[in-house]
């Protein structure tokens, strides 16, 4: 059981294809081609609708920036992260300039993401933590220190406390995301 991190600024941005905005992407696993679970991280540059994903479940949230509206519903840096039909593609329409938001996509098994303010005792195959400040992350008696704009994730991790401690007491800039195959 061993932890693996990446964090943004070492991803170079890919333009998406309807030229909105870029992406980075931190996690495609357990494959690239063939995911369960895609996380990254993205700028939209301009109003427009965000691509279909049929089959998908998607979580949203503002992580800098003034926000947009999905489905005429404002999102906001500090709102928790929308979950949403992929297969909807919905518009998206900008509050006041560039947004930059933290995008987790599933399309098989069982995802939950919640905020980070709490301990978390891992009782599933997959565990993760995204940070947009940075902090660290203490599992067991191991510390790992965390970048912003950083994801950190375990497969298989022992039942011990998972502890994560960032500039925002809070948490509401950091989330726990634990994925099971059922």
């Amino acid at each position: 059981m061993s932890w693996s991190r990446v964090s943004a600024a070492d991803v170079e941005p890919q333009a998406w294809k309807n030229k909105g905005g870029t992406t980075r992407e931190l996690l495609a696993w357990p494959h690239a081609h063939d995911w369960a679970l895609r996380i990254s991280v993205a700028r939209v540059e301009r109003d427009g609708p965000f691509s279909a994903f049929p089959g998908v479940h998607r979580w949203l949230a503002v992580i800098g920036g003034a926000g947009l509206r999905l489905f005429d519903w404002p999102q906001s840096l500090g709102d928790e992260p929308l979950r949403f039909d992929g297969g909807l593609a919905p518009a998206a329409e900008l509050i006041k300039g560039e947004t930059e938001v933290f995008n987790v996509m599933e399309r098989r098994g069982n995802l939950e993401v919640q905020s980070a303010s709490h301990v978390l005792l891992p009782r599933t195959p997959w565990v993760g933590l995204f940070t947009v400040e940075g902090g660290l992350l203490e599992h067991g008696h191991r510390a790992m220190p965390l970048a912003p704009l950083t994801l950190a994730w375990c497969e298989a991790p022992a039942v011990q406390s998972c502890v994560f401690t960032g500039p925002d007491v809070t948490g509401s800039h950091a989330w726990w995301l634990t994925w099971s195959g059922e």
